[in-house]
């Protein structure tokens, strides 16, 4: 599978941030990069992004309903997404889980309802530092795998995000040793339940990922790519990103 390089822009960006997105759609159409790009603008962009993107790079969402539709005030289904051009959404966010009290079985919900609506299932997991320092990270991240991936789950369906919640926005990020033994085992805890299938799902890494050490990151064993933040408000940002992805031997 080609890496998957994602901008999630969270509660971020107006009409004129589009612009951003269409100096990324040229540079892709002039020189095509080694990985799958995909930006996650808010819900009332997704439709024009889709436009200004022009079938060069994916547009997503940031999150979805369970249900296709009803008296649910505020909220946007998969199939909202899906209908204004959206390929993929973000479920699980570790914002999601904190703010809004998101467990693992509404996270298994919004996924099946991703698939449902034929998108790509992002699927976020992720320790707090107390869980880090108690020596409980693996095994947070195994719970929350088990409790947020439904079954059903194939190598165009999902990709999981493993996003350390300490170093989402912080500036900080873990070492090469802790990020490749996270992956690891995310990749132990996927291929144990899926077999064969969980050997190819895509891995990628979020959590203040930027310019000066997306290459390091992306190099990385069972790193699959990686979800931005930040970083990829700026064409400049996300491009430097994306063009680290190490070239395929």
């Amino acid at each position: 599978m080609r890496p998957l390089i994602a901008g999630n822009w969270k509660m971020h960006g107006l009409a004129p941030q589009l612009g951003e997105i269409e100096t990324i759609a040229a540079s892709v159409k002039t020189t095509p990069p080694l990985a799958d790009i995909l930006i996650c603008p808010p819900a009332t962009l997704v439709a024009r992004a889709v436009q200004t993107a022009a079938g060069r790079i994916a547009i997503g969402g940031q999150d979805c309903h369970t249900e296709i539709a009803g008296a649910f005030t505020g909220d946007v289904s998969a199939e909202m997404l899906k209908d204004a051009g959206a390929s993929a959404v973000i479920v699980g966010h570790s914002e999601r889980r904190q703010y809004y009290g998101e467990t693992n079985a509404i996270v298994a919900a919004k996924t099946k309802a991703a698939w449902r609506a034929g998108l790509l299932a992002i699927i976020c997991i992720g320790e707090t530092e107390s869980q880090r320092l108690d020596g409980k990270a693996l095994s947070v991240c195994g719970d929350q795998i088990a409790g947020s991936v439904p079954e059903g789950i194939t190598v165009s369906a999902a990709a999981i995000a493993y996003e350390p919640l300490w170093a989402i926005g912080t500036g900080r990020t873990p070492t090469s040793e802790e990020i490749a033994e996270v992956h690891a085992y995310i990749r132990h805890c996927l291929s144990a339940r899926l077999g064969a299938e969980g050997n190819t799902v895509r891995i990628v890494y979020g959590g203040s990922v930027k310019p000066s050490n997306a290459r390091g990151i992306l190099a990385l064993p069972e790193v699959g790519g990686a979800l931005v933040g930040g970083a990829s408000l700026k064409a400049a940002d996300f491009e430097a990103i994306f063009r680290a992805v190490p070239v395929p031997t």
